[in-house]
């Protein structure tokens, strides 16, 4: 077989790969990138299919005829390119008709004077035929504009590669290969392309592009096929990114190393009660609130207050950085998040908590010592004189509660503080062993070494002093085990009373009451909220033959410089003294 019969067959092959790959690219559509690969994959079939018609002519004027019809499939392939990278990689607002036709002014005058080449100059300076090997080839001399063409070319297609280079190094592996495969797709031309255009090729004239547009079409294929390059592709990742900043809640602003403002989303321009144009490129500390006391990275230690068109709102900052792939600061990133309904609710809990603490006990307390009174007279109503009393216990317990709930969650918002678990274990065993004599409460082997976060205490309180409460045993037994794995604690209490109802579990499970499912109180409410705040699990479950077994898991917690005193081990105690327990 000829050289030239082989050069054919290649040609063919190309032809036939390209195709192929544009009817698998165009049942894509409408997929992001679909059309603009289907217009560059056509302009490589193009280039391909008149090379061989101009190999195939045997006169100065039909080589030079079919060369120019070349330039169709040239000039397409590069725009095409372009707006496929950006549209693949989600960045499709600059596929755009204006962004499209300013792309398209050098294609065009580029296909103007091909084919008014007879008179100028300005594409060519040059054409004649040679023969080499036996085979005749054209061979034609760039003038200006053809080197304004192929800067412009190789421009773009240096402009396309850019946004597929970050997908390269991606972490998800289908990216990747969709990457590479594209610009090896890509590069294999245009590297034969610039060797043709330094006479670096064996045979003058003979532009081997649309050889190489073969390895194209292979990688191409491989990125449809095998990395489903139109079925999964990065395009929402881009425009997601921009678009979780745009509507995200808190009010972000984008500051950059001189403290210039660069950015800012809705949130922002709703908060400070402007628009991007007056704040973008000024000093942010004449935009921004207490600029100077922000702090350089972490949360501010101060709510900042803001004076806005709805009145004055309070917010939490929190600054993160920004740096460049060197580890260079380049920025940061100042967020503005309002905290007025944390307040307000703060505020009820500070109005519920003295309610709680002062006003449920003085009452229970005066409707105790009338029921003393009634039970002095003596007659039938001594009886139910008791059953008041009993009530006013109750009531003054489930305000305890309450208030030890209350006290919780106002640990939610200062600093945690940890304290030794023997010892939280310890005090808490001794104590309802005391106020129940009646009832053996005991604790295994403790760890030593072992901090807990301090909210642990009250929960522990109460699953001891329930267990032990409600004991109805003949021998009422209350026992806690604790164990540590792993940077975990875990703690047992088991009883062997009659247990928590199963109805009871199923309440706490769920996290919610209804109207026709509650629990019978607060104790275990608390038990799980406190534990849930310390960042752990409870369980419940039967014991074997009768009783309970709740499990506590919690992470330990590192050694603080002060031990917390024992009314911040279990909020509630410090202030139990304030007024006299009903019944004492």
């Amino acid at each position: 077989m000829s050289a030239l019969s082989q050069l054919y067959v290649v040609v063919l092959a190309t032809v036939g790969i390209g195709s192929t790959a544009a009817l698998l690219a165009w049942r894509e559509r409408p997929e992001p990138g679909a059309t603009p690969l289907v217009a560059m994959l056509v302009g490589q079939s193009w280039w391909s299919v008149f090379f061989a018609f101009e190999l195939e002519a045997t006169t100065l004027a039909a080589k030079t005829f079919w060369s120019d019809v070349q330039w169709v499939g040239v000039v397409v392939i590069p725009v095409a390119w372009v707006l496929f990278a950006m549209e693949y990689t989600g960045r499709d607002q600059y596929v755009r008709l204006k962004y499209v036709a300013l792309l398209s002014v050098v294609p065009v005058v580029t296909l103007v004077l091909a084919a008014t080449g007879g008179s100028h100059d300005l594409l060519y300076t040059g054409s004649e035929l040679v023969e080499r090997n036996d085979v005749v080839m054209l061979r034609r001399d760039g003038g200006p504009w053809y080197w304004v063409t192929a800067s412009y070319t190789y421009l773009l297609g240096l402009v396309g590669s850019v946004p597929l280079l970050e997908y390269v190094r991606s972490e998800t592996s289908q990216f990747r290969g969709q990457s590479v495969a594209l610009l090896v797709g890509t590069v294999a031309p245009w590297a034969s392309n610039a060797l043709f255009l330094y006479g670096a090729v064996p045979v003058p004239g003979l532009d081997p592009t649309p050889v190489a547009f073969a390895v194209s079409g292979v990688a191409y294929l491989g990125a449809l096929s095998r990395f489903r390059l139109l079925g999964t592709s990065p395009a929402p990742n881009h425009r997601a990114r921009r678009l979780v900043f745009e509507r995200m809640q808190d009010a972000a602003i984008v500051v950059d190393s001189h403290d210039y403002v660069v950015d800012m989303n809705e949130s922002a321009t709703e908060m400070l009660g402007t628009t991007p144009r007056e704040i973008l490129g000024r000093p942010a500390r004449e935009v921004l609130p207490k600029y100077d006391g922000v702090p350089d990275d972490g949360v501010a230690s101060e709510y900042v207050t803001v004076d806005g068109r709805s009145g004055q709102r309070h917010y939490d900052v929190t600054v993160t950085q920004v740096n460049d792939f060197h580890g260079r600061n380049v920025g940061r990133i100042v967020s503005y998040h309002n905290v007025d309904e944390h307040l307000r609710h703060q505020q009820r809990l500070e109005v519920l908590n003295r309610v709680l603490r002062h006003n449920i006990r003085n009452e229970t307390n005066v409707i105790y010592g009338y029921a003393d009174l009634v039970a002095d007279e003596g007659g039938t109503d001594v009886e139910r004189a008791e059953i008041i009393k009993e009530r006013a216990i109750s009531i003054a317990e489930m305000g305890e509660k309450a208030r030890q709930i209350i006290d919780i969650f106002e640990q939610v918002r200062r600093e945690s503080q940890s304290v030794p678990l023997d010892k939280l274990v310890s005090k808490r065993v001794a104590d309802a062993d005391e106020e129940f004599s009646e009832v053996r409460v005991r604790a295994g082997s403790l760890p030593d070494g072992v901090r807990v976060n301090a909210v642990l205490g009250p929960a522990v309180s109460n699953l001891v002093e329930n267990a032990a409460e409600h004991n109805t045993d003949a021998d009422p037994l209350v026992e806690v085990d604790a164990t540590v794995t792993d940077g975990w604690v875990r703690v047992v209490v088991a009883d062997n009373g009659p247990g928590i109802s199963a109805h009871e579990r199923v309440v706490l499970e769920r996290g919610t009451e209804t109207a026709l499912e509650h629990g019978s109180g607060l104790g275990l409410w608390l038990v799980v909220w406190a534990v849930g705040i310390a960042d752990g699990t409870v369980e419940f479950e039967e014991n074997d033959p009768t009783g309970s077994v709740v499990t506590v898991e919690v992470p330990t917690v590192s050694t603080t410089s002060e031990t917390p005193r024992e009314s911040e081990t279990d909020p509630g105690r410090a202030e139990a003294s304030e007024s006299a327990p009903v019944g004492e």
